[in-house]
């Protein structure tokens, strides 16, 4: 059994927040401040440009992605991590059209990051040929599935409500009827148990920053199915996917392995603090994470509906549906939040009407639960969100 306890002292946490937004950016891991001041003071500068080979710097890639794909499902040497999840994205879908053959249609859901639609909208632009992107809603995916797609384009669990798909269930459909699965894990890697190898999954990507807590901006990851490393192709390259690097070939040869889904030079802090920020991982069951969310995240919606008759619940009430977030709409959400915000609890709004609130028990417990459901049950009763303050929106919401 997983010691949370343990897990919460490995958190460096403002005193008196009670923090819910790590889903969207998880806290500072005291051994990643500890790691990123040695890598400055020792790697940079005393090895300067010798610490690429005597601290290890371009191998970090794949260490950091293989210790990503043991909570991911994966096996060693099919993860690599580095780029953003855009940048990632990008590589991985126009690496699975390339394996696609005739098929044209990129096929994914209006429940998804709008940043995945983004990406897609403009590769299968860039890359002509009759490419396209189709949009269906979350409860047609299933339906949509046809002899037309080329590649399915889920993320597993939806940024908004907390929607889980059934990634197994669905790459099971998507290889019945011809088409590549590729799977966006964002809001679900290091949440909840997710095994690629047993779904069967082609790609996927995910970020370094929410519950891997590599902090702002972290590294980016990126699987690669073994049997598509070498074979599909990515329409981005870069020095670091070549096969010899520093053999300053002219024509690009790309790696035979994950590889050959690296670009550019690894931002080496950024790096390393997400590797220290993996150490926290060492001893939790990913089960056990589960298992303590759903009680979590049960408690707080049974609480807020009890005690909060203005907010509606838009996550799915079926915790075995939701990932490791509760969703709520309120008309004044954002000033809501805001006014929640200052009285210590902090978690997001999301447009138009969402607020959200993310359990992490690496670092939250239930007192912490009940403890913010006071504070917004004070803030809803209060009025407190009609404060002109509250309501000026600032740019990250």
């Amino acid at each position: 059994m997983t010691d949370f306890t343990r897990t919460r002292e490995l958190f460096d946490l403002p005193e008196g927040v009670i923090y819910l937004d790590g889903n969207s950016l998880g806290p500072l891991p005291k051994t990643a401040r500890e790691r990123v001041a040695r890598e400055i003071d020792h790697g940079w500068g005393e090895r300067l440009i010798r610490g690429w080979n005597d601290c290890g710097w371009m191998d970090l890639p794949g260490r950091v992605g293989d210790r990503i794909a043991s909570l991911v499902g994966a096996p060693q040497g099919t993860v690599t991590a580095g780029d953003s999840t855009s940048v990632n994205l990008f590589k991985a879908l126009t690496a699975a059209l390339s394996a696609s053959g005739e098929r044209r249609i990129v096929l994914s859901d209006s429940g998804n990051f709008p940043n995945d639609l983004y990406v897609a909208q403009e590769a299968t632009r860039a890359l002509g040929k009759g490419y396209g992107l189709k949009v269906v809603a979350p409860e047609e995916v299933e339906a949509a599935i046809d002899e037309t797609v080329a590649v399915l384009m889920l993320t597993e669990v939806d940024y908004r409500t907390g929607r889980l798909h059934d990634m197994k269930a669905l790459t099971e459909k998507a290889h019945a009827a011809g088409a590549i699965a590729l799977w966006d894990l964002c809001h679900s890697a290091g949440a909840l148990p997710i095994d690629l190898t047993d779904a069967d999954a082609d790609f996927a990507v995910g970020c370094g920053y929410k519950y891997l807590n590599g902090g702002p901006g972290a590294p980016a990851f990126i699987y690669c199915k073994p049997e598509w490393a070498g074979r599909a192709a990515p329409a981005l390259a870069g020095w670091m996917g070549h096969a010899e690097p520093f053999r300053f070939e002219l024509d690009y040869r790309p790696d035979e392995g994950i590889g050959c889904m690296r670009v550019g030079t690894p931002p080496i802090l950024s790096m390393v603090a997400l590797d220290a920020a993996l150490d926290v991982w060492d001893g939790v069951k990913i089960a056990d994470i589960r298992t303590r969310s759903i009680e979590l995240s049960e408690r707080f919606t049974l609480e807020v509906e009890a005690r909060c008759p203005g907010l509606e619940l838009a996550s799915p009430r079926d915790p075995a549906r939701r990932g490791s977030q509760v969703s709520f709409r309120f008309e004044h959400g954002y000033a809501a939040m805001q006014a929640l915000i200052a009285g210590g609890v902090i978690g997001d709004f999301r447009a138009p009407d969402i607020m959200r609130f993310g359990f992490t028990p690496l670092y939250l417990g239930m007192e912490d639960v009940l403890t913010a459901v006071d504070r917004l049950e004070d803030v809803m009763k209060r009025r407190a969100f009609e404060a002109p303050v509250y309501a000026v929106r600032a740019k990250v919401t």
